[in-house]
């Protein structure tokens, strides 16, 4: 018996199809065809680098830029490709600032903010950057090495209270006892390691 499906935006790879077309279902049987539609193999492994990379587009429907319809080499979910062109299209006059950002689906501050790393590095500036501290700013190695001989004189490991209070008291510094801990001890077995 025949099954009704109604198309939707995502299709499976392969779909079991009669080639009896109607305005908006197919109608299915046992015979397996793959789509022309659906995206090549290569398509995928692209897609799937860039989001290893932390590099797809937010919005790549919003990209709507002549270049990235229909084209084999320029993919709209390709965010370093997307804003290298953005950054091209001001520089060869083709929009202001405000207007490629809009049309490369990208907000005013993000444009300024790739033009200065572009300035700055390169095309290595468009690449995706590690968002946050890259290393802890208040426990750093003179800080750890401070709490690690309080350790060593006490000849006991200190409760994280007592070392967050230690660290307010010596250096002026406030921490959570359980952030101390987590960078302590691995400091700690390090230095036993370097001094057995």
């Amino acid at each position: 018996m025949a099954e009704t499906l109604h198309f939707q935006r995502r299709v499976p790879w392969f779909i079991p199809i009669q080639c009896i077309y109607f305005t908006r279902h197919i109608i299915f049987t046992r015979r397996e065809v793959r789509l022309a539609s659906h995206p090549s193999r290569r398509h995928l492994q692209r897609q799937q680098a860039l989001i290893a990379l932390g590099a797809v587009h937010p919005h790549p429907h919003a990209v709507s830029d002549p270049l990235f319809r229909d084209s084999a080499f320029f993919d709209p979910n390709d965010l370093v490709q997307v804003k290298y062109e953005m950054l091209r299209s001001v520089q060869e006059g083709k929009y202001r600032a405000a207007q490629a950002a809009e049309v490369f689906g990208l907000s005013r501050p993000v444009f300024y903010v790739t033009r200065d790393l572009f300035n700055c590095e390169g095309l290595a500036g468009l690449l995706p950057h590690k968002r946050g501290p890259k290393q802890p700013h208040k426990l750093n190695d003179e800080i750890l090495a401070v709490l690690a001989n309080a350790v060593h004189e006490q000849e006991r490991m200190l409760s994280g209270e007592e070392l967050a209070l230690l660290l307010e008291q010596q250096c002026g510094i406030h921490a959570h006892p359980r952030s101390i801990i987590r960078r302590l001890l691995p400091y700690l077995r390090w230095q036993e390691k370097k001094h057995p």
